[in-house]
């Protein structure tokens, strides 16, 4: 009888090894159970390649001259060239460039814009949150003062008031855009480290006599990330839509590099004449790209912080 209770409490096998999935691979995992978020996420993926690879996809390069012919200006789509018997598979624009190569030459113009201005106003934001959060008192105080005069603003208001003093150009948008942004990085890394400061290894790293750079930027701000990728997401797909926004206003990137706002807007004035074409494929592009992002950045959302899902 004892043997037989013995050897019902001994256990059946030998446990194996206990394994802890990485923050990375429980994103991964979680993320790819949504497949609208997937189907984003390839999209996304698909179109950046496509700007990427713009010099060897693209039919022609639209904006070399020696490649444009006049009298290929305003064929509908499907439509052959007088000159060299190409197919336009979207139709030309009035100057006679192919929209599929306008179109993919405006996403890489609209893509570099966006994930440089992006790259900048992330890292001025998060090195100004994390100071504000870490050093507090007044300093914080008057940092959080200037975070939220710049967020009272209108981002698109601010915006036309710089390029109107700067004027047109790449590196005047991506600029502004910084300008424009650096400040929404800043109070979500502010709002996360506040919370991290009071915890405790906070204070085993002060006890340790860390430098405070050590602290901030090696124990501090990796802690602060998921947040700040979630609205890295929201606000790439908004630089990209406030870009194509002052690119139609005409005061955005210039006419020898365009990006899909540009493109827009030069067919804007021919929708009454019938050539809908020359503004409706940039336009379907540019609501493509902009709810790939969407998608992505909202899956990301919910899995990192899975409170906000309901």
């Amino acid at each position: 009888m004892t043997n037989s209770i013995a050897s019902d409490l001994e256990p059946v096998g030998t446990p194996g090894p206990v394994r802890i999935d990485s923050p990375v691979r429980r994103v991964a995992k979680e993320f790819v159970e949504d497949p609208v978020a997937v189907v984003g996420l390839v999209l996304f993926v698909l179109i950046a390649l496509i700007a990427i690879l713009a010099p060897w996809l693209a039919p022609q390069n639209p904006y070399d001259l020696a490649q444009l012919d006049i009298m290929d200006g305003g064929l509908p789509p499907g439509e052959v060239s007088f000159g060299t018997g190409d197919t336009y598979w979207l139709g030309t624009d009035q100057q006679g460039r192919d929209m599929v190569s306008a179109i993919i030459y405006g996403l890489r113009i609209s893509l570099v814009v966006a994930t440089m201005s992006l790259g900048i106003a992330i890292t001025i934001g998060t090195v100004v949150g994390v100071t504000a959060a870490y050093f507090g008192g007044k300093l914080d105080s008057f940092i959080m003062r200037i975070v939220d005069l710049q967020l009272s603003f209108p981002a698109i208001l601010v915006a036309l008031i710089l390029l109107a003093l700067l004027g047109r150009g790449v590196d005047k948008v991506i600029l502004a855009l910084v300008i424009v942004q650096w400040a929404y990085y800043a109070r979500t890394v502010r709002s996360s480290a506040i919370v991290e400061r009071r915890k405790d290894y906070i204070d085993a790293a002060r006890c340790l006599a860390l430098s405070n750079r050590r602290i901030m930027f090696r124990h501090l701000l990796p802690n602060c990330v998921p947040p700040l990728i979630v609205v890295a997401t929201v606000q790439i797909a908004q630089a990209i839509a406030l870009e194509a926004t002052l690119s139609f206003l005409g005061v955005g990137v210039p006419i020898t590099e365009p990006s899909l706002g540009l493109l827009i807007a030069n067919g804007y004035d021919y929708l009454l004449s019938g050539r809908y074409w020359i503004s409706l494929f940039p336009g379907i592009a540019l609501v493509l790209t902009i709810i790939a992002i969407n998608l992505v950045g909202d899956r990301l959302r919910d899995v990192l912080n899975p409170r906000l899902s309901t």
